[in-house]
């Protein structure tokens, strides 16, 4: 029977890209609409601001994504390409390598043999890859993936300050995008925290934090202008 439990390591992809592209969609929207707000720009300045926010951290967050985890995945192509080239002029050499590897792990002599000469057969390069590399499958790097999370994470999590800025009257503005943004966030990292196996209120309280002082920064250098951008 195939082994079908599930466990929280195999989501740390997709979960990393998704949560930082929803928190960073958030935060940089409502701050750059806090900040437009406070140096007295119009509604139509406070719009143009949001969407432009929304489509180049979208575009920036998706290019950032795929070049940082394509790098990753290169180089574990390129030492999967080495062991490839290890295994054929050296399959002797790398047995007793793998079988080093489990004598460190605790198994008996013979019983570290055995396995390595039953892993090998069946799948050397797997082995290795598992073993020696720390490239499990279930893990791997994948940078289209990552990109499209990113991308449409942020794009959802800008949507909400940005729509704040389009429906909201113009005197409540920045007291409801900081309410529902920092609720939002809240929620947001509350639940990033309980599908990663850790406290959901350690987890709310620290994206928050960090958020609020975004704001509080961004608002801060707007009302420093006191210019109509």
């Amino acid at each position: 029977m195939r082994h079908r439990e599930k466990h929280r390591a195999q989501r740390i992809g997709w979960l990393r890209a998704a949560v930082l592209g929803a928190n960073d969609g958030i935060v940089s929207t409502a701050s750059l609409i806090l900040g437009v707000a406070a140096a007295d720009g119009s509604a139509g300045n406070i719009a143009a601001a949001g969407v432009a926010g929304l489509v180049a951290g979208a575009m920036s967050m998706a290019a950032g994504e795929y070049v940082s985890v394509k790098s990753q995945a290169d180089t574990e192509e390129a030492d999967l390409a080495r062991e490839r080239k290890e295994l054929a002029s050296d399959k002797r050499g790398e047995l007793a390598e793998l079988e080093r590897i489990y004598l460190s792990r605790g198994l008996e002599p013979l019983l570290a043999r055995q396995v390595a000469e039953q892993l090998m057969a069946r799948d050397a390069l797997g082995a290795h890859a598992r073993d020696e590399l720390g490239i499990v499958e279930s893990q791997r790097a994948r940078p289209l993936l990552a990109a499209l999370a990113s991308a449409s994470s942020f794009a959802a999590g800008a949507a909400l300050p940005l729509a704040v800025a389009l429906l909201v009257p113009r005197g409540a503005l920045a007291a409801v995008v900081v309410a529902t943004s920092l609720g939002c966030l809240a929620a947001l990292g509350a639940l990033a925290a309980r599908v990663g196996g850790a406290r959901a209120p350690v987890g709310a309280l620290r994206v928050t934090a960090w958020s609020a002082a975004a704001m509080a920064v961004t608002y801060g250098v707007g009302a420093a202008f006191g210019t109509v951008v």
